[in-house]
């Protein structure tokens, strides 16, 4: 029997946060035991929106060290940067055939990402298609994503699906895998907005790398609602709603629980312990980052050899694409 094929990649930019753990990292470690998982820093998206070439390669190294931080094994996982595998770009272009003006336009974070901005590149546009070449080169049967990617994966199983139809079968038509709880975390203190580094109140975001102290003022000063029940309802408690799920994420406990156990406990002690769980939970992630990212040599060592098994494991894909579009292969 052929084991389970997963991929997903995450970009290379910005300070990593508790949103991106929640909805990324930790599936990704998980996932990792069900069969054959390929992740990758996804370093040929991050230049399609404003950015610094310094930036890029920082960002790039700590992507890749986060992966393994947060529980990727090399030795089991295949790890590697886009742009170390020309396949990708190439199936970009190849599916931009199979892929429609009107699809990408409907896209809402092309949307949301080019609104007030004077230059949109048109790699913002095409950046659903690249995805889609991503992860339909390793023939992907699940992509472990956090909820805001959900889109951008149907329009891949489209684009999957037409391709088979037009050109005869070629690719597996991959499901998207969301977390249940945590896959969408909010900023702390604008609990309708998503925890980002790049937008919102700055004093929200827990980033992975922040220190213990910075993580707990951060919870002490996180936004609330009107009364003291710690119950969950996103729509009347937002404020609260989103610390308990934060506090799931932390401890693996499942909601009812949560609510149970501060039952009639108040705020201001509920806040203290959701930020000591995050502390808890981010230590040994922040210790096995610190190392990594102290020897470059190393982490540059383990993307090579991943990118040697990327290449192996994409090009019988790619050469049947080529194939069954019709061009002369030398």
């Amino acid at each position: 029997m052929t084991a389970m094929r997963i991929f997903s990649g995450i970009r290379a930019s910005g300070d990593k946060t508790l949103g991106n753990y929640s909805g990324g990292y930790r599936q990704y470690a998980a996932t990792q035991e069900q069969g054959d998982a390929v992740f990758c820093i996804v370093d040929l998206h991050s230049i399609t929106t404003a950015y610094e070439p310094e930036g890029l390669h920082e960002a790039t190294l700590s992507g890749a060290a986060m992966l393994f931080a947060t529980g990727i094994d090399p030795g089991r996982s295949i790890v590697f940067c886009q742009s170390h595998v020309a396949a990708h770009a190439e199936a970009n272009w190849l599916l931009a055939s199979a892929t429609s003006f009107g699809e990408l336009r409907r896209m809402t974070q092309f949307k949301d990402k080019s609104e007030d901005q004077e230059f949109v590149s048109a790699g913002l546009f095409n950046y659903p298609v690249l995805m889609a070449g991503d992860i339909l080169l390793y023939q992907t049967d699940i992509v472990p994503v956090g909820d805001d990617q959900r889109q951008h994966v149907e329009l891949t199983r489209d684009i999957a699906e037409r391709f088979n139809s037009r050109y005869g079968e070629t690719f597996t038509v991959p499901q998207g895998v969301y977390p249940e709880e945590g896959a969408r975390v909010k900023n702390l203190q604008e609990p309708e907005r998503l925890m980002s580094t790049s937008a919102g109140n700055p004093q929200g975001v827990v980033r992975i790398v922040d220190e213990p102290d910075v993580i707990r003022r951060k919870f002490k000063t996180a936004v609330t609602d009107s009364g003291r029940e710690v119950r969950h309802d996103p729509a009347e408690k937002p404020g609260i709603s989103n610390l308990i799920e934060i506090m799931s994420v932390a401890t693996g406990e499942p909601i009812p629980a949560i609510e149970g156990r501060y039952d009639g406990s108040g705020y201001g002690q509920f806040k203290e312990e959701v930020g000591e769980a995050v502390v808890d939970l981010l230590a040994p992630i922040q210790a096995r980052y610190a190392d990594l990212r102290a020897d470059e040599g190393g982490l540059t060592r383990l993307l090579a050899a991943g990118a040697e098994k990327a290449h192996e494991a994409s090009a019988p894909t790619l050469a049947a694409m080529y194939e069954k579009m019709g061009f002369v292969r030398l």
